[in-house]
């Protein structure tokens, strides 16, 4: 026989299989993972608990540790739990044990601590053997009824005992307290809320199973931590409860007080959750040496026992409101991810806010059926020997008489099952009544227990039958439990006025913002370039890096909120001050660390939301001549990931876009040359989606270059430059008015040496322009240095541009924006 064929005689070659080490490695992780995931990590849905915490509080249930007892020494309590149900270490139950107790980390603690627990300073617990602990009265309510056949249970580590593998749980503990943990490849974090919110929205939504998130919202307001302080916003609540995951920002609550001298200080009386206030302070002390924080005079902490005061006293002449926001931007506020992740049926899943409630009412709901049908049965046990007993009354003498003549116990039994038809546990319970329980005020008691017995029973049957009466049930002991426990809420919600930024250390200036097609961007001052005559070659503007060019250039100021349309039809908004400042060198910033971008997606056109008024339009024009109009209004709520614009066609772009009032007119120009003006009215106003109508009909190897919105009194002229820095200005008075979806007439010749057109722009005589090439020149130039005349003309130059170079885009700044001092240099 072969030696590498096992020999089906040796049991030893027959019990070894062999297995690919990857595949061993791969199922032994997973196994590993499953059981950190399941065992350790996650919380339970149905009691919010995590096994160390489950298994502490029953150790404490078992051994009678519970609000009406004495104190028992942690190191007790800590013991009986490691020995008899959880085997890993003792550090790790007591470092639980110690949280359950701080009221500064459970919004209602489960456990009632005596000595140190610990503090928000970051300060550590005493040792168990000093420390003594046990069961607060909220706890008792997890293990309520917990000896009725509520729960299963489950063997423990070493087959010894039996452990509950879930609480009853009279409350939903899992909002109410929250949770966190770090699994393999997944975490959770789940913020604390007020009793009374989270129970009176399960009750809302057993009434009502069809209730939305915003419905169950009206109840539960947001997250309650026991530190108090303030959620900023209320639209990361409603994504962290309509999705399971969302960023809460949570600031400290803090006033500013007049002070001696006229000085001002700020007092910090709360802080964000699982904010370890020691450590705060020293890292405002270490930015004030550091000369991050200007204006501080004096840092000290005055908490005590009574609640946090944290005291920063200000110098005279200091901008409160710069320190303010320079601590709030780095101290006073931070962010709560909320990851709403709960072991499901053993399997982890994130789940809503209503979807959370739903499974805590259906637990609470076979919890309820289980101990109904336990005292059911008790109570039908207790109906059958009271039954006995009362037949027993009836024939006293007769029973007397056959137990007196019976030879031994189990003969009186037999007689009383023969004579008079008891059961078994009937006879048994007879034989060892007392001769004293037979007088005929013994009598009146069996039978007003009896009666009291048998209305348990219909009520116990009723709640069975009836799905409406046990959710009753369920709606009421939920209300018993608010009634006792239910207090104030300690975090307010207040308005979101943004995110805490730099803005009021940001002057108000008008500054150029330059984009290259590689997506890099930057800003820079705009009184940075003088003003130049016409057919200068400008200076540098940009540094792009080789194979890319500039792509946009456009004024804005530093505060305005600016939506940018991408040549993919999507349109997304930021501030200015929100893209880099860098010098005229500098090749700028990647944008899609600013806006989230996909490749080959290009800025082409910037609406200053500042220029928005009621009832007015976003006017677009893509490359292939279609035109749309969408209610401004639409835009008002974008998201960080961009919205879309306008659906495009397979091979066209979004080039420009116009802000309209519904009455102007519209001038389309194409790369070769031709215009065409038509009134607005003509495109009907439709919805974002949208693809839009035929504009202009365009010639074979044309395309749309921009888009100007007039109207019959615009004294302006319509500026057209062309690719090769060539340009002139004709009045939009001599472009008469078309129909919508003409070819249009002529406007720039647009042939070799002018090369297409690039933009066109609505300009005044003292309106400056911003020219900028693909190789980043850039000149400024007064609008009027470049002749008027008349359509169908050459031009003129506007800017020399160099050989392998071109006009890359232009921009206006309106006469009313430019500095005097400018001006007065003109």
């Amino acid at each position: 026989m072969s030696s590498d064929v096992p020999d089906p005689t040796d049991v030893e070659a027959r019990t070894v299989e062999n297995v690919r080490i990857e595949d061993e490695m791969e199922q032994s992780y997973i196994d590993y993972a499953m059981s950190v995931i399941a065992g350790r990590a996650l919380p339970d849905v149905r009691d919010g608990l995590k096994p160390v915490h489950r298994r502490i509080l029953y150790a404490m249930h078992e051994m009678g540790v519970t609000s009406g007892s004495s104190h028992r020494k942690s190191s007790s309590i800590v013991g009986e739990t490691m020995g008899d149900y959880h085997p890993h270490g003792d550090s790790a139950i007591y470092d639980t044990l110690v949280r359950m107790a701080q009221d500064f980390s459970m919004r209602y603690p489960l456990v009632d601590g005596q000595g140190n627990f610990g503090s928000m300073d970051g300060d550590p617990a005493a040792a168990p053997r000093y420390t003594e602990a046990r069961m607060s009265a909220i706890a008792e309510e997890l293990l309520e009824d917990i000896e009725k056949d509520t729960v299963d249970f489950q063997s423990n580590y070493d087959d010894r005992k039996q452990e509950p593998i879930v609480l009853p749980s009279a409350f939903p503990n899992l909002l109410v307290n929250g949770s966190s943990g770090i699994a393999v490849g997944m975490s959770t974090n789940i913020p604390p809320h007020n009793l009374g919110e989270v129970i009176d929205a399960t009750v809302e939504l057993t009434d009502n199973p069809d209730a939305t998130v915003e419905e169950l919202m009206e109840h539960v307001k947001g997250p309650d931590f026991p530190t108090g302080a303030n959620i900023v916003g209320r639209d990361a609540i409603y994504s962290a409860y309509a999705t399971g995951r969302g960023r809460i920002r949570v600031r400290a609550e803090f006033e500013v007080e007049e002070w001696k001298s006229g000085r001002e200080r700020i007092v910090v009386t709360e802080l964000p959750y699982q904010e370890n206030k020691a450590r705060l302070v020293e890292r405002i002390a270490e930015d004030v040496n550091d000369g991050e924080i200007e204006g501080i005079s004096d840092l000290r902490d005055e908490s005590d026992r009574d609640g946090v005061r944290i005291v920063i006293e200000l110098k005279r002449g200091a901008n409160t409101e710069i320190v303010k926001n320079k601590l709030l931007e780095n101290h006073l506020e931070r962010t709560f991810g909320v990851i709403n992740l709960a072991l499901v049926d053993g399997q982890p899943r994130v789940l809503t806010l209503k979807e959370t409630l739903e499974e805590y009412i259906s637990h609470r709901r076979e919890v309820v059926r289980r101990r109904s049908e336990y005292d059911l049965a008790e109570a039908e046990d207790r109906a059958h020997i009271l039954e006995g007993r009362l037949k027993a009354l009836e024939n006293v003498d007769d029973v007397v008489e056959l137990i007196r003549n019976s030879e031994d116990r189990s003969a009186a039994k037999e007689g009383l099952r023969e004579e008079f038809d008891f059961s078994q546990a009937q006879a048994e319970h007879i034989v060892r009544m007392q001769l004293g329980s037979l007088t005929s005020m013994e009598a009146a008691e069996i039978e007003d227990e009896y009666e009291e017995v048998q209305a348990e029973i219909e009520r116990l049957t009723a709640i069975l039958e009836s799905e409406e009466a046990l959710y009753g049930v369920i709606k009421e002991e939920l209300r018993e439990v608010k009634d006792e426990y239910d207090d104030d809420r300690r975090t307010s919600i207040v308005e979101d006025e943004g995110t805490v930024t730099h803005e009021d250390l940001i002057p108000e200036e008008d500054v150029l913002v330059v984009m290259t097609e590689d997506d890099y961007v930057k800003r820079m001052p705009a009184d940075r370039f003088d003003p130049q005559g016409r057919g200068g070659k400008g200076i540098i503007g940009a540094d792009v890096k080789e194979g890319d060019r500039v792509s946009t250039v456009f004024r804005a100021n530093t505060h305005d909120y600016l939506l940018c349309f991408t040549n993919h039809g999507q349109v997304y908004r930021l501030k200015t001050y929100e893209i880099p400042e860098m010098g005229r060198t500098a090749r700028g910033k990647s944008a899609v660390n600013i806006l989230d971008l996909d490749p080959g997606e290009d800025i082409t056109a910037i609406v200053d939301t500042d220029a928005f008024g009621d009832d007015e339009y976003v006017t677009m024009v893509t490359r292939n001549g279609y035109v749309k109009r969408t209610a401004g209004e639409e835009f008002d709520n974008i998201l960080s990931t961009g919205i879309i614009a306008a659906s495009l066609e397979e091979g066209d772009e979004l080039v420009d876009v116009e802000v309209t009032d519904g009455s102007t007119d519209l001038v389309i120009a194409t790369e070769q040359g031709m215009t065409i003006r038509f009134d607005e009215s003509e495109v009907r106003a439709m919805g974002r989606n949208a693809r839009g109508v035929n504009g202009i009909k365009l010639q074979v190897g044309d395309a749309v270059a921009g888009l100007v919105a007039t109207d019959e009194s615009d004294d302006r002229a319509l500026l057209t430059v062309t690719r090769n820095g060539y340009g002139k200005r004709t009045l939009l008075s001599e472009y008469r008015t078309q129909s919508r979806y003409g070819k249009g007439l002529i406007d720039i010749k647009a042939n070799e040496r002018n090369g297409p057109v690039t933009a066109v722009k609505a300009v005044e005589d003292d309106d400056h322009l911003v020219v900028m090439s693909e190789r980043g020149q850039i000149m400024r130039t007064r609008a009027g240095e470049i002749s008027e005349v008349g359509r169908n003309t050459m031009g003129v130059t506007v800017m020399d541009v160099e050989a392998g170079d071109a006009v890359a885009s232009v921009d206006v700044i309106p006469a009313a924006s430019v500095d005097d001092a400018m001006r007065d240099e003109e």
